[in-house]
């Protein structure tokens, strides 16, 4: 695998800059945005967003699960780091 100048794990979100990127958050939530900014505690700033939520639904009666997905937009967008449990970058 060639050098890409990743020696730290930040290396990779620097090279991610400009780049759509998937961010996972806790609460069940997933953003798909161009990542502009960030910083030492993983606060993101990101433009073109498009938010997933999934909420999990049990009956209770037959226990079966129900997932709802709702999606929406945004422009741009802040994304405080202590949500942030995953950033993928775009396929190299």
């Amino acid at each position: 695998m060639p050098d890409l100048g990743v020696n730290e794990p930040f290396d990779l979100i620097r090279l991610s800059i400009s780049e759509r990127v998937l961010v996972k958050l806790r609460g069940d939530r997933e953003l798909r945005g161009v990542l502009h900014a960030y910083d030492g505690h993983m606060n993101l700033i990101m433009g073109d967003v498009e938010e997933t939520i999934y909420d999990v639904q049990v009956a209770e009666d037959t226990g079966a699960e129900t997932i709802k997905v709702s999606k929406r937009n945004a422009e741009m967008m802040f994304v405080r780091g202590d949500g942030v449990i995953l950033v993928s970058p775009p396929r190299m």
